[in-house]
């Protein structure tokens, strides 16, 4: 083969690696005045990573926990930026055994939603005491919810408010309706091979969620990680891999992480916060996507109902599936305006979020003496 065409297939390989994994950046960037750091710490007797990022340092911080197990949220801040390290400090944690907290160290047996409610409480401890704060926000996605949850049901004193995201509520009725819903969507569209995939791999058997079919149907009819995101390989996977505030090794660990929880975490598609958490004793902000199939949209409706808290607000999030904070970032951003303080007014509600709402602190203020 002649020498020029050679040098020219490897250049264009070049290329597209270069495009695939862009290097490493040693510096996380962030506004003069502000933090952007990559933490590294012994959480629960293990090394565990978290990025910090703030523009203000005055602002409040926030303890975010991640939704998988195993596909940090930085990522998503990352692939679809928002308004929040311009609101807050906040703490994008990489659960144990995952991302940046992947490593041999870890053993399965500490994989337990206890020991990471444990983590959760170690990682707020330290941002108190390095930011010179009595509390903190905390937020969480999907999974994190679960463990989100039970950590502000134990502790209050520790946080000013919880923000769930995709709050999980009842996994297993939230597979059931949305195993249905799919099948119902699939007739309608006419997509005959999706609906026949599901029909061979039926909900509560290995195979809906070892084959793939569960999400690539999710993704397929809009009720995924986003409305518009068509599968996890283009969404997810490929941008991973170009994330460059995290290295090479740690952009690999994602995906090696992410197996490993999977393998781990055998209680995740179990979880019931009816039966796990009745009350809370901080305010509670729910974000939910009205396509949200992931974690069944009724369903966290229906829990936010079911909790007891001093203060309690439902968001429906019209235009958004799994993701409404990333989804709709500038609806996320009003709302998160009015719950720390700087916005006066409370943003619209829907009609039933508002009839929630006023229906809480009425039976509260009915019940004082």
């Amino acid at each position: 083969m002649n020498p020029n065409r050679i040098l020219l297939i490897v250049l264009v390989l070049l290329i597209i690696l270069t495009w695939i994994l862009p290097p490493f950046t040693t510096r996380i960037k962030h506004n003069n005045g502000g933090i952007g750091e990559k933490v590294f710490l012994t959480i629960g007797g293990v090394r565990q990573g978290m990025i910090i990022k703030g523009n203000d340092m005055e602002k409040p911080v926030l303890l975010f926990l991640s939704g998988g197990p195993g596909i940090p949220e930085y990522f998503m801040e990352n692939q679809y930026p928002t308004f929040l390290e311009d609101e807050f400090i906040v703490c994008f944690l990489d659960w144990r055994g995952t991302g940046l907290s992947y490593g041999q160290f870890v053993t399965p047996e500490s994989m337990t939603r206890e020991q990471f409610i444990a983590d959760t409480f170690e990682v707020t401890e330290y941002l108190c005491e390095r930011f010179e704060v009595n509390k903190i926000y905390l937020a969480a996605h999907s999974f994190g919810t679960s463990i989100g949850i039970q950590a502000v049901a134990e502790r209050p004193e520790l946080y000013h408010g919880y923000i769930a995201i995709s709050q999980i509520a009842d996994q297993p009725r939230s597979e059931q309706l949305a195993y249905e819903y799919m099948l119902s969507q699939c007739e309608k569209e006419g997509n005959d091979s999706l609906f026949r995939q599901l029909t061979d791999n039926p909900y509560g058997t290995e195979g809906y969620f070892s084959s793939g079919i569960r999400d690539k149907a999710m993704h397929a009819l809009g009720v995924g990680t986003t409305r518009d995101m068509e599968s996890v390989i283009t969404g997810i996977f490929f941008p991973s891999l170009r994330m460059t505030d995290y290295s090479l090794t740690e952009r690999i660990n994602i995906w090696r992480g992410k197996s490993f929880a999977n393998q781990t975490m055998q209680d995740t598609f179990t979880f019931n916060a009816f039966e796990t958490v009745k009350s809370v004793n901080v305010p509670v902000y729910f974000f939910a996507g009205k396509y949200d199939y992931t974690c069944c949209y009724e369903l966290q409706r229906e829990y936010f109902e079911f909790l007891d808290a001093p203060e309690k607000y439902f968001y429906t999030f019209e235009n958004s599936a799994h993701s409404p904070l990333f989804e709709e970032s500038e609806k996320a951003e009003e709302i998160i305006k009015f719950i720390t303080g700087k916005q006066n007014q409370m943003p619209a509600l829907d009609a039933s979020s508002a009839a929630m709402t006023r229906s809480h602190h009425t039976s509260n203020s009915g019940s004082s003496s």
